[in-house]
């Protein structure tokens, strides 16, 4: 038995085919071409009348969100599961529903356990009944009476304009506009506070300037002002529920000698009524607060547990609504608020904020003063993961026990890990103090053997003689040549001299555990570190044989190009690099990991610090192209020792 759901203002209809051969038929359309046709194939078989138009208005939300309403679970239950519709088949046995909507279908098999079809094939079908809908429901059902075309679309006209009131008040995505305004109108009484507070302290200042001083919080100035008028009245007032009783004390005792100059008592009189503004503003203020507080609790839990409210709420003010601000990558909720800071950066070529409205949360404040660049990248990751949570999640289940709690697993894990790099960042400091931090050198002196000596001769005075300009000349040009050569071993003892200062700048190789990311296996000891960082060195001098970045190892490994790479084992996130072992094994190159990513950044003639680098003896695709592969220094004999290491290393990894 086929049974047809159909969604009216009248309510919700159950039709019953006489031939359920015609559904599969092309020309289903054919037999709504009159009432006639369409009363033959369809009956009404029952009827569930909505009683209001609240019941219609949720009956027709449910349906248009595929969910099941109570008032449409009973229809079903009573006249498919118990009565069996019109072939009285109990339980739902052998009958097949057709919905228009795929979503309310699969919510009634589930809930229901009822065989429902829902095609996009089958819309004739359900446009024939929307064409001869009066007819149908007034030739198959007596109870119904006859109903006129006009009533029916004057229903139907009347549902759909409160449908569309609720779906306008009632938005799921209009809900975080209180907090917006709520954030604006905070930020408004600050400034208006601010300014009436200035403006009662200069007003009330030419009578009692010594209270200025006294007293700095404004709303306390502000009762005080209100509690005691002309300072002639301080004595004889009582302060005790707005100062400390030390505080009071001296600010009676400043009043009997205050230099102020007197007032009439109209002048009092406007004092009294901006004090009267700025308690009343301070006590709204408040309550708005609290209101804020309770908003965001409800709205974004996580991002609230996170970040707090005030910063939270500025977050979502700042992107419009809290959809959009879980559209937003990590990076842009990052340097959100400094949007001026960032177009100057880029425009001017300098370096690009850090943070923005992040910066006034708990958790960059309490790293240390290098490290909050730092901690803001690691606050933005997962304030956008909090706010997918919240955005995403359902109304119902953040306030549910069992709701994810990753905003307050978030700040707990981001508290430790500003704990560690405060723990880091003194102990750095300390090694600094004390000589032991990587850095420049000086080398002791000590006097070099076969330098030039000293010149007795040139103490004596020149003898002139009358030589030819000619002869002249040629001993300037017998002088020059020396002169040259001088040069360029001074350039090479210049090189040989960098080498060495950064032999010496390496020398130093200590690895903290704690920066080290889980992959970074195989890590090179420490003789095998310095002679990486030599090699990379040599291998920099000689154009295209050394690549560096992601990028560009990346591109190498998958054109073919054979060499050794190196990574640095404190990147973080390991994401950047997690994929670039897999090549390296696919490709048959060797890699290992070095602890720090700044001092492989040194080694390969960069400022910055450096992820990744790849080795290329041959000099890359292009480079021999161009003819520009010649070796400045030979390295052959390094890089085949780190080969072979590299070499040995992986395949002690892969076999454990």
């Amino acid at each position: 038995m086929v049974l047809v759901l159909f969604e009216t203002a009248v309510g919700f209809c159950l039709f019953s085919m006489s031939d359920e051969a015609k559904l599969s038929s092309p020309d289903l359309y054919k037999h709504f071409e009159s009432e006639t046709e369409a009363n033959r194939l369809l009956q009404l078989s029952a009827i569930h009348r909505f009683q209001s138009t609240v019941e219609a208005v949720e009956g027709a939300t449910a349906v248009n969100e595929g969910k099941l309403s109570k008032g449409l679970k009973n229809f079903l239950t009573s006249e498919i599961l118990e009565k069996g519709g019109a072939a009285g088949t109990k339980g739902g046995k052998g009958v097949n529903l057709i919905v228009s909507e795929p979503k309310l279908a699969s919510t009634i098999n589930k809930k229901l356990g009822i065989q429902v079809t829902a095609e996009s094939s089958l819309m004739d079908l359900y446009r024939g009944i929307r064409e001869n809908l009066a007819s149908l429901l007034s030739a198959n059902s007596p109870e119904a009476g006859a109903l006129d075309p006009r009533d029916l679309n004057t229903m139907s006209l009347g549902l759909s304009h409160s449908l569309s009131r609720y779906k306008l008040k009632f938005s799921p995505d209009k809900v975080d506009t209180m907090v917006v305004q709520a954030i604006a109108l905070l930020d408004d009484l600050d400034k208006e506070l601010n300014i009436y507070a200035m403006r009662v302290k200069e007003w009330y200042g030419w009578h009692f300037p010594e209270m200025g001083k006294i007293i700095t919080d404004n709303i306390a100035y502000a009762k005080v002002v209100r509690a005691v008028g002309f300072r002639t009245n301080a004595s004889s007032c009582d302060l005790s529920d707005i100062l400390p009783e030390e505080v009071e004390q001296t600010l009676k005792a400043a009043a009997e000698i205050s230099m102020g100059t007197e007032v009439s008592d109209s002048d009092m009189e406007h004092i009294w009524s901006l004090c009267d503004q700025v308690v009343s503003i301070s006590e709204y203020r408040a309550q708005l607060y609290s209101y804020l507080c309770n908003r965001m609790s409800a709205i974004a839990p996580n991002l609230t547990a996170l970040v707090g409210e005030l910063v939270g709420a500025r977050l979502i003010s700042h992107a419009g609504s809290i959809m959009n601000l879980a559209k937003q990558p990590a990076s842009t909720i990052q340097i959100l608020g400094a949007e001026k800071a960032l177009f100057r950066a880029l425009k001017t070529k300098h370096d690009t904020p850090k943070y923005g409205l992040l910066y006034h949360s708990s958790l960059v404040g309490m790293a240390p003063p290098k490290m909050k660049g730092k901690m803001a990248r690691m606050v933005a990751t997962k304030a956008a993961l909090s706010t997918r949570l919240d955005a995403l999640a359902d109304a119902d289940s953040k306030s549910d026990l069992s709701a994810p709690t990753i905003g307050a697993e978030s700040r707990a894990k981001l508290e430790a890990r500003a704990r560690g790099l405060d723990h880091v960042q003194s102990i750095s400091g300390i090694r600094a103090n004390r000589g032991a931090d990587d850095g420049y050198k000086q080398k002791a002196f000590a006097m070099e053997s076969g330098g030039r000596g000293y010149n007795a001769g040139a103490d004596a005075p020149p003898v002139v003689t009358g030589v030819a300009d000619d002869d002249d000349n040629d001993e300037e040009e017998e002088e020059e040549e020396p002169k040259k050569e001088k040069k360029e071993s001074a350039t090479e003892a210049d090189d040989a001299a960098d080498v060495s200062m950064m032999d010496v700048a390496d020398v130093d190789v200590e690895v903290d555990p704690s920066t080290l990311s889980p992959i970074a296996c195989p890590l090179a000891s420490e003789a095998l570190t310095k002679k990486v960082y030599k090699t990379i060195r040599k291998a920099s001098k000689s154009r295209g044989h050394v690549k560096r970045g992601v990028k560009e190892v990346v591109k190498g490994l998958r054109k073919g190009e054979k060499g050794l790479v190196i990574l640095a084992g404190d990147i973080s996130p390991i994401d950047i690099l997690s994929h670039i072992p897999v090549l390296c094994e696919d490709s048959g190159c060797p890699y290992v990991y070095v602890a720090s990513k700044d001092q492989l950044g040194n080694a390969s003639s960069t400022k910055r610090p450096t992820s990744c680098v790849m080795i290329v003896p041959g000099g890359g695709k292009k480079a021999v192209e161009k003819g520009e592969t010649k070796v400045k220094e030979d390295y052959q004999e390094d890089y085949s020792f780190l080969h072979k290491e590299a070499s040995r290393l992986v395949e002690q990894v892969l076999m454990s």
